[in-house]
């Protein structure tokens, strides 16, 4: 399965990947939607899940960041850059 993450939300007023907090997304094989915490989706990712943000030629695939000084994080990953995606999604 793979889903596309469409919504993001934020703890307190920096907006940036660390302090995304909860991710909405939609499955678009069978139009299922649903929203996880960042542990819950970085776990998910890790174990193999397809996630991705855009469509067609601005698709682009989600992985995992692990910095060495705070927990893992969710980040978009295209043309062998980390990109920023994530952070341009509308806020829910």
């Amino acid at each position: 399965m793979a889903i596309e993450i469409t919504h993001v939300r934020f703890t307190g007023y920096e907006k940036n990947h660390e302090s995304i907090v909860r991710y909405k997304w939609r499955n678009p094989a069978d139009g299922t939607t649903g929203d996880n915490d960042k542990p819950t989706l970085v776990d998910w990712v890790d174990k193999n899940g397809e996630a991705y943000v855009g469509s067609g030629t601005q698709r682009a695939r989600v992985g995992v960041v692990r910095p060495s000084n705070t927990q893992a994080y969710l980040r978009t990953y295209a043309d062998s850059t980390w990109t920023n995606n994530l952070l341009s999604l509308p806020i829910f």
